[in-house]
């Protein structure tokens, strides 16, 4: 059913008169009538009669006029579900516990008005598909892979620079290390079941075992944080990475430490990516947010993967 003939129709309804319907539409009488005549032929019914006050529904008419309110109801909300700032905006975090949620989260308490729809996309790949498709508005990143630099269109902003620390059991040779140094970790074996290949965080922590000789040990299954830390509580050998910033509560009896690591600090480098042609409103209050709050760096010196920026980039936007 054209939608602008049923438009055509409920306005001359409301109003009475198809002069004044186009006014209203901003049509010539001649277009209100056409519309409403191809409309007519194609329900097979009469839904007007002139009348010398103008026109009214007719019995067919008037069984179709809540009908048509109710099309042209669903179209203004279909519109306005899809239109930029009409819509919630939807971020990536890539896993609402780690950092980036966070981020968010503080996002949303200092702009509740902004409606949000928080998603967790895999890897960098799936990520970028869905900003240049238009899935979502902004993901969190590392970037830029080592083979994997920014798509046309696509703009880039660090946000936080997160410091990993080591967690270790009660029983761990650095279990009672006030901080040690990267360089100490070199043949200590890493466990991280969850450090896909093809990931951005699977390519920084081979650059990171690269530089300062850890053994990060892939192997799975994959059972979760939990799982995970139970196993590293009750380990002399194994360690694993963790932040600050990710929440996680183990039992008591664990007596798990996080140990800071120092000369250099690594750290993981978020950055926040969108397509550079979104008009979200919301989108540039999220910017303006991480940029005016972003947390500054940890004091000393740093380690990042070569292929880490901390500088901001913007892409260009597709020619057209």
């Amino acid at each position: 059913m054209d939608l602008k003939a049923v438009r055509a129709f409920v306005a001359i309804a409301d109003s009475g008169q198809f002069q004044r319907a186009a006014v209203d539409l901003g049509l010539t009488q001649q277009a209100v009538s056409k519309r409403i005549a191809a409309l007519e032929k194609d329900l097979g019914v009469r839904l007007l009669v002139r009348t010398p006050r103008g026109a009214e529904p007719t019995i067919d008419g008037q069984a179709l006029l809540p009908h048509a309110r109710a099309l042209l109801g669903a179209e203004e909300r279909a519109v306005a579900a899809v239109r930029p700032g009409g819509r919630a905006l939807r971020v990536d975090v890539v896993g609402r516990r780690a950092a980036p949620g966070g981020l968010v989260q503080d996002f949303h308490r200092a702009h509740p008005e902004i409606p949000l729809d928080v998603v967790t996309l895999f890897d960098v790949d799936t990520a970028v598909t869905a900003l240049r498709d238009g899935a979502v508005d902004a993901t969190f990143r590392a970037v830029t892979m080592p083979g994997h630099p920014l798509p046309d269109g696509i703009a880039a902003l660090p946000v936080l620079d997160e410091p990993m620390h080591l967690c270790v059991g009660p029983g761990h040779a650095f279990a009672r290390a006030p901080w040690v140094t990267p360089d100490q970790l070199a043949g200590h074996r890493i466990w991280m079941p969850g450090n896909a290949p093809g990931t951005e965080w699977h390519a920084y922590y081979e650059a990171l075992a690269a530089e300062f000789g850890p053994a990060v040990d892939t192997i799975g299954p994959h059972f979760g944080l939990e799982a995970l830390l139970d196993t590293i509580a009750g380990s002399p050998a194994l360690a694993t990475f963790l932040s600050e910033r990710t929440p996680h509560v183990w039992p008591v009896g664990h007596d798990l430490r996080l140990v800071p690591l120092r000369d250099p600090t690594p750290v993981y480098p978020h950055s926040l990516l969108w397509r550079a042609d979104n008009p979200h409103p919301g989108l540039t209050a999220l910017r303006d947010h991480l940029t005016a709050t972003r947390p500054r760096p940890p004091e000393g010196e740093l380690w990042r993967p070569s292929w880490a920026d901390p500088a901001p980039t913007r892409a260009a936007s597709p020619a057209g």
